[in-house]
Formats: structure tokens, sequence, C-alpha cells
């Protein structure tokens, strides 16, 4: 196949450039920037160009599918960002629809989108069963009340495994963004009578994961401060539950996603891309930490208002749909997201 992949330099457009171009497809890897010495597969053809211009989805030409995995990744730091987040994820993904469309190009698109779609996951209350969880406030977390509280009694809740027909319910910007591209490419994929693919990635880690920026993900802020032997700092009490899910296993779920034949009507399908095995954010700072030799981690309390307590999916569409499931185990793919030491 011929598979144009953008935000192709990367943390995980990178891996799955790998992946594809191991797996012996005819691969464009289109970026804004050029790839580092270590992300750049001489496999692909590489192509400088931002998909916010139309014009740089002509590269799609010939392809049979399009992995679309460019975007501004993150929670945000304030409401500054949210032009740039609006700007790279939502006007980004328009552009290439529009310009899909109007060159008449029929094939399967893959989107990179994320577990921070469903807000907070999935919960159980003891006296009203599945319910859903309302936003944290600023004052129950001012008194480090950190579990979401039954809507019905206030009773701490439970989590449970999300799976992909939980209700969407986005709580800070980057979120609205990944959601509103979903939404973007199932107009268009039901318009044009395609198949449409929305990953929903849950917390990924691994190789390139980039280090020491206020956007990068929980993983990356352990690894941080462990190798510069310093403790993780980890906020709440550490027991938020995450599902951590190594780089190179959602190259795989990529590549699945791309080649396996379309089943069902035309749309969008969504699918999460999880390991099944979920954690806590203080356990992945202790492996952390062990492992580069740093102190342990320190709990700190505070919070970001943005963040959810807890966020736990159920892989199984992926694994019946798609063939996929994650190989990585936890212990063992930690180790790879800390700098090599020479």
């Amino acid at each position: 196949m011929r598979i144009l992949v953008t935000g192709a330099a990367g943390f995980i457009g990178s891996h799955v450039v790998g992946r594809l171009v191991a797996d012996g497809h005819d691969v464009v890897a289109l970026d804004r920037r050029r790839p580092d010495a270590d992300a750049h597969d001489p496999g692909a053809t590489w192509v400088v160009a931002d998909v916010r211009d139309p014009d740089a989805w002509a590269h799609a030409r010939g392809a049979d599918a399009v992995c679309h995995q460019a975007a501004m990744i993150g929670l945000g730091v304030d409401m500054g960002d949210i032009r740039r987040y609006v700007d790279d994820n939502d006007a980004g993904t328009a552009s290439g629809l529009w310009a899909l469309h109007a060159a008449g190009w029929r094939g399967r698109l893959v989107l990179a989108s994320s577990m921070v779609v469903y807000g907070e996951g999935r919960y159980l209350c003891p006296t009203h069963g599945d319910v859903a969880a309302p936003p944290r406030t600023a004052a129950a977390l001012d008194a480090c009340r950190w579990e979401p509280p039954c809507p019905a009694c206030g009773a701490d809740l439970t989590w449970a495994l999300v799976d992909e027909d939980r209700p969407t319910d986005p709580r800070n910007v980057y979120a609205a963004t990944k959601l509103h591209q979903e939404h973007l490419l199932a107009a268009w994929a039901r318009e044009g009578g395609m198949h449409a693919v929305a990953l929903r990635y849950h917390n990924v880690y691994g190789p390139r994961l980039p280090l020491g920026t206020p956007y990068a993900g929980v993983a990356a802020l352990f690894a941080t401060r462990a190798a510069a032997g310093e403790a993780p700092l980890v906020f709440e009490d550490g027991g938020q539950a995450r599902d951590f899910v190594h780089v190179k296993d959602v190259a795989a779920a990529n590549a699945a996603a791309l080649t396996a034949p379309p089943d069902g009507p035309p749309g969008l399908r969504a699918y999460n891309i999880a390991s099944g095995h979920p954690t806590t954010v203080l356990d992945v700072a202790r492996g952390l930490a062990a492992t580069a030799g740093a102190p342990a981690p320190r709990v700190v309390g505070g919070y970001r208002l943005g963040d959810v307590r807890h966020i736990v999916a159920s892989p199984a569409r992926a694994a019946v749909e798609l063939g996929f499931r994650a190989r990585v185990p936890l212990a063992e793919g930690v180790a790879t997201i800390l700098p090599v030491r020479t």
C-alpha cells in the first residue's frame, strides 16, 4: 500500500512510519519540521509541509490510505493556548478533509484521537450503579477530595472500564479539539461513503517521548526529573488510574487499522488503543525513579483542574475487529522513556 503519514516526525508519527516501512509499505512522511536523526527512516519519502495548508494534502494523490497523526498534543497550560490547539488540530484536519474531498480521493483514513474525549471515565456507585461523574470542582480539590462523588448521593465512586460506546465529555481544550476532529472525520466519511477510523490512544510512552516541556504527558514529566536524578513529583495522592501503552504497540495498532478490511456501514469507527493493564500514576513514577536510580517519588498534592481522576479503557473492540493486542509490558517498556546514558 501507498500511505501518507502526517505528523511523521513526531513522537508517535515517527514510530508509525518505521512500522509501515518495515511492513513493506510505500510511505510518504509529511511534517512541518524535518525529523531528528533518530526519527528519520530512510525507507520513507519525506516531505516538509504544514497540514493547515490544503496544498500539503496533494501528497495523498495515489495513496491508498492516510494516517493523520499531526496535532498539537498535551492538555495545554491555560486558556491562552486555545487558538493554537484549534488552529493545529481542527483547522489542520478541516484543510485535509476539504482537500481530499476536492481531489475526489477515496481511501482509508486513520485519525490519531485520544482517551481525553471521554472526560472522566466510567464510574460505579455502590447504591446507584453506573453513573456519570460530574466535573471535579476547585473547592473539592483544594480540600483534597480527589475521588469524584456520585451525583445522586455524594458517595465516592469506583472506576470501571470504558468502552467506545461511552458518551464523550471533553473537559479541556485539547480534548475538545480531538473530539471535533472525530466529528469532522465522521461527517466526511458518511458523506463520501467511506470507512474511517479514530484510534483513541491512552497514555502513550516509549522512545522519543518529548521530555522537558509543559505540554508533555505525565510519564514524560516523571522521566525528566528521574533522568536528572531528582524525585518525580506526583499530583493529588498518586492514585489516579491510567492505562499506559507503549509507542511500538501504538504503531502496530495504526498498521492494523490501515490494512484491516472494511467492516460495517460507511462512517467512523472508534477504537481504544490501550494495554488492558491499568496502573496508577504513582506506580509509574516509582518504576521510572527506580530504573533511573533517582530518589523515590514525592506526592505533593496539587492538581490541574482540567485533569480527570481515572480513565481506564477496555481494549476488547480493537482485539476483535483489528486483531490488535498490546505486547510490551509496562515493567519492560518504562526504561525506554529515559535518555540513553553515554
